[in-house]
């Protein structure tokens, strides 16, 4: 009885022994086909896909930050916008006290008009003095010709030696007098040689000096070069500021383009041109951004930190560096979706198309940003210094009159 019942518990023992021997074997037989299933599928996920595309988490939106700054000092006495407003280029963002760069423009408008008048002065006098030259030369004639009249009537006795004398004393007081016209004519005449009035020196000095008053009195008033959104202001009624002083930014959200840092492993296959597929944190998955590669960085992001690591002293280990690549955006989608600087973007980058080159062929043929709101300053400053010289000088053609 006994030897039956160790028997029978034998056989149960072996039978549970053998269950859990082939459940590990099935286990072990699925963990398998899983393994060799996941490394068909990430074959097949590489060849069809995976070689084609590089992608990274490490990409922010960047954008140009226009800063404002004042281009002379003053007291703040308006402000035109607020943080995160919109603006139009040539908008007043900030106005300063104009009265000292008034009163600096009516003196300089004054000092113009008198150095124009002044001038005219020279060249009317310039033709005075050639009249009493010519008036001299006649003069001088009529003596040499009386002097040769009496030196003849002198030889046979006609008239006594004392009024020969005087005939004589007679011509050089003559000759003295035509010379000191004809000096005084050529100092006068050196003053406006080869000049029109506008381009006298005197004229000219002038009239830069009301172009840098009128410049001065322009920008009191401080306008946005280009448009966008207000950010960052710091500058508040009655401040007074100094030139330089930053007072807001204005940011172009017409203009921002993608920094994504990738790994220097991840940049063998990458070319300028490559076409960009993005997705911003901000709108999730749901939206998807399109671009392509405008460029690639000079340097790794450490070579041009503050303080560049120093790998030839201490201790090194070797770290995979990244480099910034940057993304055009393409802008009708910028506009339905607007970005903001700084924010998280995921990046993959198209390989398939490499005829592009890793660095850019070509320089730019215009300039990359450019803005045309201070050109008017200049332009309405030669307008009012044209004003003031027809103003102050008399007659039409005395402006091309030349002397020669």
């Amino acid at each position: 009885m006994s030897t039956q019942t160790n028997t029978n518990s034998e056989s149960g023992v072996a039978a549970v022994m053998g269950s859990k021997i082939g459940r590990r074997r099935l286990l072990l037989s699925v963990l398998g086909l899983a393994v060799v299933a996941a490394g068909a599928s990430y074959t097949a996920w590489y060849l069809l896909h995976g070689r084609w595309f590089e992608s990274t988490e490490d990409a922010y939106a960047n954008g140009n930050v226009v800063q404002i700054t004042p281009q002379l000092g003053g007291t703040v006495v308006s402000i035109g916008a607020e943080d995160y407003g919109r603006v139009r280029a040539g908008q007043t963002l900030v106005e300063l006290d104009p009265a000292e760069t008034r009163v600096a423009l009516e003196q300089a408008e004054a000092a113009l008009a008198r150095a124009v008048r002044q001038v005219r002065g020279l060249y009317s006098n310039v033709g005075s003095l050639d009249a009493d030259v010519a008036a001299k030369r006649i003069a001088l004639d009529r003596a040499r010709a009386d002097l040769a009249r009496r030196q003849s009537l002198a030889v046979t006795g006609a008239i006594p030696q004392e009024e020969l004398a005087h005939a004589r004393e007679a011509v050089d007081a003559a000759a003295s007098a035509f010379s000191a016209a004809d000096h005084q004519l050529g100092t006068s005449r050196a003053l406006v040689d080869d000049t029109a009035l506008a381009d006298h020196p005197d004229v000219k000095a002038a009239s830069a000096v009301l172009r840098k008053a009128y410049l001065d009195f322009s920008r009191s008033t401080i306008k946005a070069p280009v448009g966008g959104f207000l950010a960052q202001r710091g500058v508040q009624l009655g401040q007074r500021v100094q030139a330089g002083t930053p007072l807001m930014t204005i940011v172009p959200l017409d203009q921002l383009w993608v920094e994504a840092n990738f790994k220097e492993t991840q940049l063998e296959k990458m070319r300028i041109g490559q076409g960009v597929t993005l997705h911003s944190d901000l709108f999730g998955k749901d939206i998807e951004y399109h671009g392509h590669v405008a460029g690639l960085a000079m340097g790794t992001g450490s070579a041009f930190s503050l303080l560049p690591a120093q790998n030839a002293t201490g201790n090194w280990i070797k770290i995979v560096q990244r480099v910034p690549v940057r993304i055009a955006l393409d802008p009708a989608e910028l506009n339905r979706h607007p970005l903001r600087i700084g924010l998280s973007m995921s990046v993959e980058v198209d390989l398939h198309d490499r005829s592009g080159s890793m660095l850019a062929q070509t320089a730019a043929a215009k300039p990359v940003a450019s803005t045309a709101v201070y050109a008017a300053q200049l332009a309405e400053a030669d307008a009012k210094i044209a004003s003031i010289l027809r103003a102050n000088s008399g007659h039409k053609s005395a402006l091309a009159r030349n002397r020669s």
